[in-house]
């Protein structure tokens, strides 16, 4: 009867096994797993405060009746970060085209949609494309004649040129009331800034204010009012600045104009365009823009129009084509029509 002593066995084993404890989780193993994780947590947080850098290179070659040449027009370094996430941030940028100079540099707090504040040098708040149309977004080179030469692109003033991209050091309250679907309804900017252009400081006891105003009745559709004035420089040149214009943007096409008016000194100028574009693929996208121009209102031979047409290729991500004919039209019949044909090549990062 072997089966008995057997059957003895297999119970006594059973009953061993459920005397033994069951095998614990390496203890040490368990510690080096949670300083680990919590390692990558303290980096995870360092690399959050870490700037985060972009840039982007813009060149190409430009023909006309009269010149051809090729051209570097913008090289730009970023860097941008948060100090507190969702609340306070920054940004830098450097223009390092002709001779490196500060473009951007301001702290924002952000906490809550409706009231947000700006201190530092940034985009004067006026007019669509100098606040919602950076440089890689705009389909065509160069921004309209109006906005340049009233709003420190390209602008004649003082016996001199203000080419400040725009910008000026300063201060805004800005923010957005009645959300719906991801967007407010009204928008509003209101800032104060030395006037004197970008990385200089004020040359005049006053101060210049900008007001711009934006409604979005619906998504895609904008429309904006913009009012600037100020002194410039140490003669307190009156330099008053308005502007209204709307723009759908949204799916295959973009259909954008404004009218922009000024007064510098005694001298009213005015001007305004109106800017057209399909997405024909995702890819691919061709434009079209009427662009007219008066430096003095009082004096119709002086207005110069603009008839532009271009292309845009973006054929990867990083990559950014641009084509451009634009027949340049004077009222003076003394001065010639010129044509200019350009290419520009943008390179981001």
């Amino acid at each position: 009867m072997k089966i008995v002593p057997t059957l003895l066995a297999l119970c006594a084993t059973a009953a061993l096994c459920a005397q033994t404890p069951a095998p614990q989780p390496d203890s040490t193993l368990s510690a080096r797993v949670e300083r680990l994780e919590t390692k990558n947590s303290k980096w995870s947080r360092v690399l959050e405060h870490l700037p985060r850098i972009s840039g982007y290179l813009q060149t190409g070659y430009e023909w006309s009746d009269n010149s051809s040449t090729f051209f570097i027009k913008r090289i730009r370094l970023s860097l941008a970060g948060d100090i507190v996430r969702d609340r306070l941030d920054y940004r830098l940028q450097v223009e390092f085209a002709s001779s490196p100079k500060i473009v951007d540099a301001y702290v924002q707090y952000t906490p809550c949609g409706a009231l947000n504040l700006k201190v530092g040098q940034y985009k004067v708040p006026f007019s669509i494309e100098n606040t919602d149309y950076p440089p890689l977004r705009l389909e065509l080179i160069d921004y309209p004649m109006a906005l340049q030469r009233l709003m420190g692109l390209s602008e004649p003033i003082g016996g001199g040129t203000l080419a400040s991209t725009g910008r000026d050091m300063g201060a805004t309250l800005w923010g957005g009331l009645i959300e719906r679907d991801g967007y407010r309804l009204i928008n509003y900017d209101f800032g104060v800034f030395n006037g004197s252009g970008i990385n200089t400081k004020d040359k005049n006891r006053s101060k210049d204010i900008a007001a711009r105003l934006t409604l979005k009745p619906v998504r895609g559709l904008l429309l904006s009012g913009s009012y600037y004035r100020g002194e410039y420089g140490e003669n307190y040149l009156r330099r008053v600045r308005y502007g209204a214009g709307v723009c759908y943007d949204r799916g295959a096409g973009v259909v954008r104009g404004e009218w922009i008016g000024g007064k510098t000194g005694d001298t009213e100028s005015a001007g305004w365009y109106v800017t057209g574009g399909w997405r024909a693929t995702r890819s691919l996208m061709p434009v079209v823009r009427y662009d007219t121009y008066e430096s003095d209102t009082s004096r119709a031979s002086v207005r110069q129009t603009n008839y532009t047409a271009g292309l845009v290729w973006a054929p990867v991500k990083y990559l950014r084509c641009q084509l451009n004919y634009t027949y340049e039209d004077y009222a003076d019949r003394q001065t010639d029509g010129r044509n200019v044909l350009t290419a520009m090549f943008t390179g981001m990062f």
